[in-house]
Formats: C-alpha cells, sequence, structure tokens
C-alpha cells in the first residue's frame, strides 16, 4: 500500500529546541482528523458572493453547511475503517466540523501516520511532543483527510494582552483608564444590551471565577450576563490564580464583552494552547447548535510564520465556514508591532487575524471624556511596552475588499498591497490608556490588542440585537462605507505608518458604534 506526504504537514525542529526523550508508547493521545468538503467547487461559487458583498449572497443555516458541505459519510467511514485497522478509536466525529477525534497509543499513531514522535525541549516552549518531517496517508484517504492535528502538541498561540506596569511611563501623556462602557460611550456606540445574542469567546487556557464577574459587574452598575463555559477536547474553565497568566485573558474578554453586552449570553469555549487545541475550539464555536454565537471573538494568535501550512488551511477554512453561516469572528491583531515579536528583523503578521475571514482588530492610544475622543493614534508604547499588530500577510492574497489599497511605511512612501492587509479596524490597546478590569480578585489595568476584539464583538452583538438578525461578514460591508471609522492619522507600529485611509496599523481606525451600525 502507497503512502501519501499529506500537503502542508511539514514540520521542522523549531530552532533552539532539542530532542531530550523517547515518547512513551503506550502513552494515549488524542488526534483531530479534518476531512475534505463536500461539493468544495459550489461552495467556493457561494463564498466568492459573500466576500464580495454581493447583495444577492444567501447566507446558510448551521444545518445547510453540514447537509450541503460537510464531510460525506463515506470519506467518514473510510477514516473510521483506516482507524480500526490500527487499533485507533473514534472518540468524537462531526460531519458539519468535518472532524474526526481519534485516540490511541503513541506507537499506533506513529504506524498509523508514518511519523516518529518524540520529546523536545525550547527555551520559551518548554516541554512537548513533536515531530519533523511530514504525516503520510493511504492511498485511499489521499485527498480525503486534509489535516491530521494533534500529534503535535507545542504551544501554539500567546494572548495578546498586556497589564499596565507599575512604573511611571517616561512619556508626556498621563496614564488614564476607562470602563468599558465609558468606551462605548467614546465610540457612540449604539443603544442596546445584545439581548438574544451569543459572543463566543476561545480560550487557550486559564479560566475565570463567577465572584471576579459578579464584582466587576456589580461595580459598573449592570447586571451579570450569563457565562457558560463550555469544555473542548478535555478542557475546561480552570483559574491559575496568576493575574499575570491567561486569567487576565479569559476574564478581561468576558468582562468587556459582557459589560456592554449584558443581556448576550457568553460562551467560552476552554482548550488547550496548540494547534489542533485551538482549530478544533473556534470549530465548535462555529458548529455550536445549543448556544449559536452570531459573533465570535479571539485574543490569541501567533505569527504566521510558525504555522504549518496544513493547520492554517484547517482553521482558515474554520473561519470561512463562519462567514457561510453569517458568524461575525473579530480576533486581535498581536501587541508586537510590525515585528510581531519574532525578532528576526524582518516584517510578520499575526495569524488568525490575517485571514481573510476575520475582522482584524489593531490597536490605538486615546484620550477622551465623556462622548469625545479628543486625540486617538496608533498604539506604539516602545519595544517593551508594545504596539499595534499589522502589516501585509504572507499566506493570503489581497482580498476583494482591499483591491487597490497600499500600505505606509514608516520611512515614507507607499506599498501596493501584496497580501491580505492586516488590521481592518482598531480600538483603545494601550495599557496607559487601558481598561480598567478585575483579575482574581485585584482591581488592575489592562490593555492589548486583546481588549478590541472583545470591544468590537460586543458591538455587533449589539448591532445584531436590534436589527434582530446577525450582520454576519462585515468586511466587505465596513471597507465600503466611508466615515464610519474614526480615521487614525498619527504614529506608526514600526514599519507601518498610520496615514488618512485604511492603514497597517489601524486598518480603518476606530469604531464610531452608530455610523458602523447604519453602515451593516
Amino acid at each position: 500500500m502507497t503512502k501519501h506526504p499529506l500537503p502542508g504537514s511539514e514540520r521542522q525542529l523549531a530552532p533552539g529546541s532539542k530532542v531530550v526523550a523517547q515518547c512513551d508508547p503506550s502513552e494515549t493521545i488524542q488526534v483531530v482528523v479534518v476531512l475534505r468538503r463536500k461539493d468544495e467547487q459550489q461552495f467556493a461559487q457561494m463564498m466568492k458572493k459573500i466576500e464580495a458583498g454581493a447583495a444577492d449572497a444567501k447566507l446558510l443555516t448551521r444545518d445547510e453547511l453540514e447537509q450541503r458541505f460537510g464531510a460525506s459519510a463515506e470519506d467518514i467511514a473510510k477514516l473510521k475503517a483506516f482507524a480500526t485497522q490500527h487499533g485507533l478509536t473514534v472518540v468524537r466525529e462531526d460531519a458539519s466540523a468535518r472532524t474526526v477525534v481519534l485516540s490511541g497509543k503513541i506507537d499506533q499513531f506513529q504506524k498509523a501516520f508514518d511519523v516518529q514522535l518524540q520529546h523536545y525541549e525550547h527555551q520559551s516552549m518548554g516541554r512537548f511532543r513533536g515531530r519533523t518531517g511530514a504525516i503520510s496517508v493511504p492511498d485511499d484517504l489521499h485527498g480525503v483527510v486534509t489535516a491530521v492535528l494533534g500529534l503535535d502538541d507545542r504551544p501554539q498561540a500567546r494572548p495578546h494582552f498586556r497589564i499596565r506596569p507599575p512604573f511611571q511611563p517616561a512619556r508626556a501623556q498621563p496614564a488614564s483608564s476607562f470602563t468599558p462602557l465609558q468606551l462605548a460611550s467614546l465610540y457612540q456606540f449604539p443603544q442596546g444590551d445584545g439581548s438574544g445574542q451569543c459572543i463566543g469567546i476561545v480560550e487557550l487556557g486559564g479560566g475565570y471565577r463567577t465572584a471576579d464577574l459578579d464584582n466587576y459587574f456589580a461595580s459598573l452598575g449592570v447586571r451579570s450576563p450569563k457565562v457558560v463555559s463550555v469544555g473542548v477536547d478535555q478542557s475546561g474553565n480552570h483559574p491559575t490564580g496568576d493575574p499575570n497568566g491567561p486569567d487576565s485573558e479569559v476574564t478581561l474578554d468576558i468582562e468587556i464583552a459582557g459589560a456592554i453586552a449584558p443581556a448576550a449570553t457568553i460562551a467560552v469555549y476552554f482548550t488547550t494552547n496548540s494547534d489542533a487545541g485551538f482549530i478544533d475550539a473556534v470549530s465548535q464555536a462555529v458548529h455550536d447548535k445549543t448556544n449559536k454565537p452570531s459573533v465570535i471573538s479571539i485574543s490569541w494568535g501567533a505569527p504566521e510564520s510558525v504555522w504549518t501550512a496544513q493547520s492554517m488551511k484547517a482553521f482558515n477554512d474554520v473561519l470561512q465556514s463562519a462567514a457561510a453561516i453569517g458568524v461575525t469572528v473579530c480576533a486581535a491583531s498581536g501587541d508586537s508591532g510590525s515585528g510581531d515579536g519574532v525578532g528576526d528583523g524582518s516584517d510578520h503578521v499575526d495569524f488568525p487575524a490575517s485571514s481573510p475571514y476575520v475582522l482584524a482588530c489593531g490597536g490605538t492610544s486615546l484620550q477622551g471624556s465623556g462622548q469625545s475622543v479628543s486625540h486617538e493614534v496608533v498604539w506604539n508604547d516602545g519595544a517593551n511596552g508594545g504596539a499595534s499588530g499589522g502589516g501585509v500577510s504572507g499566506a493570503f492574497p489581497v482580498p476583494a475588499w482591499q483591491e487597490g489599497l497600499s500600505a505606509s511605511a514608516a520611512q515614507g512612501g507607499k506599498q501596493a498591497l501584496t497580501g491580505r492587509g492586516v488590521p481592518d479596524v482598531a480600538g483603545d490597546a494601550s495599557p496607559l490608556t487601558g481598561y480598567d478590569v478585575i483579575v482574581d480578585g485585584n482591581n488592575t489595568v489592562v490593555g492589548g490588542t486583546s481588549a478590541v476584539a472583545p470591544l468590537w464583538a460586543a458591538l455587533i452583538a449589539r448591532i445584531n440585537g436590534a436589527k434582530g438578525a446577525p450582520v454576519g461578514f462585515v468586511n466587505p460591508k465596513l471597507y465600503k462605507a466611508s466615515g464610519a471609522c474614526n480615521d487614525i492619522t498619527q504614529g506608526n507600529n514600526g514599519s507601518y505608518a498610520a496615514t488618512t485611509g485604511w492603514d497597517a496599523c489601524t486598518g480603518l481606525g476606530s469604531p464610531n458604534g452608530v455610523k458602523v451600525a447604519a453602515a451593516l
């Protein structure tokens, strides 16, 4: 039987990592297998209309997506036969998400997919199970399986939040902070409370304490929203008690979204920080027929360069499905400026923010009071203070709604976009003008583009609630609507400068909520 390497599954040895031990062949692990879509051509034609913002573009229900464009029963049967042959068991199958989760011993997976799994040690990633080279599949799964995720369990993404440092920074602007409600007022959000909506939030670790949430919402005079914890792949709500860890991300996301849309249900999807966990959690949020989120907020990501091609494609397919059923996905663009923290002197953009199917959210530094913003510039607090992620994708082409745009360089000059431009929009993100939150019992001020994704998600939830229908994939409409965002024209994020119109620091700008609602 011939084996075929799975396209895009090649893994290199991560620079700076070394093999420290062989894996125990009898250890049990779980792996997520992604299958091809039924009727791919028809799906692509339908998506073209949605991506162009065509008036006659038809959205699908979750059930229609499953029936018409899920995984075929035949493909699932082929994979199950292969699993049985190798002694692997099926833990979960989901035709709509096109995923099958397999469980088995490491030895069985090594033989099934022709890989060797070893334990690696890396200075920043710690110890992880990894592999090098490609994953192989037999003849009858060639072209049927599009990704095999979870053989490698290295930490895939990082949260994009920044806690305000205790020292007083050496800059003219005094530090200030805002509650989410004050920002909703400054950004002229339309009236509403997100009634009838569900906001999905994806978290790769940490947890929230109900006491923190209750205290926080009470301090704002807002009723506590209904928060539902959804565990994905053996994960759940596990607060660590460390306010500098992922608890800050989880709590920040819930507090911002919940304060602005308190009548919405907030479904928090907890998973492990690996490419398999991340993709599976977003997929479960998109396909969730119980909570049915109409908008999803993602505050985690990593430079495009650290993803395998199969992982990025599988993730992008999930985000494309979200657009097909009218779910808006807001993703943080990163907190390390135009280099995205890679440190190789080149420019990088963050994924999933660089997917053409998400609303990528960059960061600003803001001054204002009441309903008027007096000064707003690109968030850039210097090398250690953080800056708005943004730039040009090396993985995705220029989408229809960005055609003809160019990126302005900080050194002067403009260059026509050669790939998807990031971000699309922005909002307050500097920790020096950050958000008042309560994490692990402490009042703290947090910033980062992490805060901007739930801010925009809550705005979308308010608009959806008032409209009684989801606005869905918003990018084509926002790019057509001049003046729906406050144009940011000052500052840079390293390599790119803010300018009139779209730029690779703050996108179209920060929201004027009432105008955004009118545009959508």
